[in-house]
């Protein structure tokens, strides 16, 4: 009798600790899938920023003698200005941290800028400024103080009239890269560096559209948050 308990008892530490093992080890490989899960990146999906026929969303920037604004099947038309004309966003959804903006923009009709963008970076706002200073230099606004005309961003990209250009502008921390029709013109690290804007183009601040002195035109603008 005494045997057989000796044997029951020996049998139910072997199942105990087999049950233990078993369920220890579940748990953590559940718990590592779960924590992998959790760690990958969730592509998030791209905001269109203007809609069809309506500024909803953007109000009229508060520039001294601003062009007409005005919006058709999708373009955002910023009329000549004197010197300028733009739009800023005017909603509570958007994000300003880690992103990606991307747009499509014309000169219609001038030799400037035609469709800076302004945006936020980590505390402080550039503005990308696409064909300023009488038509080609093209780069980031104000670094240390300095324009694109004056610092090392500062490139000269060709525009031509009537031509549609696409633009991608990646903002993660402080580091901006920008693209025109996919190539590369600017990548910038603003670490410890002063990053404001002129103080002609705060009233775009965060993030909005102008123009100087020329008639330019946006469409299929989006913004994307970069999920780290």
């Amino acid at each position: 009798m005494d045997r057989h308990l000796k044997l029951d008892r020996r049998r139910f530490c072997d199942v105990s600790v087999r049950a233990l093992s078993c369920g220890f080890l579940g748990r953590h490989a559940f718990g590592a899938a779960s924590s992998s899960e959790l760690s990958e990146p969730t592509e998030a999906k791209p905001v269109a920023l203007f809609r069809n026929d309506s500024l909803d969303g953007w109000k009229l920037t508060d520039f001294f003698r601003p062009g007409e604004v005005q919006v058709l099947d999708g373009v955002v038309t910023l009329g000549k200005g004197n010197p300028m004309t733009g739009v800023t966003i005017d909603r509570k959804d958007a994000f300003f941290k880690n992103f990606e903006l991307t747009y499509e923009a014309r000169r219609v009709e001038g030799d400037d800028f035609f469709a800076a963008a302004t945006f936020p970076v980590d505390g402080g706002h550039l503005t990308f400024v696409n064909g300023g200073w009488s038509g080609n230099v093209t780069g980031l606004s104000s670094i240390d103080g300095a324009d694109a005309s004056e610092n090392e961003t500062g490139t000269r990209v060709e525009f031509d009239n009537g031509r549609w250009y696409r633009f991608v502008i990646f903002v993660k921390g402080r580091k901006v890269t920008v693209h025109v029709d996919g190539k590369q013109v600017v990548d910038f690290d603003g670490t410890d560096r002063s990053l404001r804007t002129r103080v002609e183009s705060r009233p775009c601040e965060p993030l909005g559209f102008a123009s100087f002195g020329c008639v330019g035109q946006i469409r299929a603008a989006s913004l994307k948050e970069i999920v780290i």
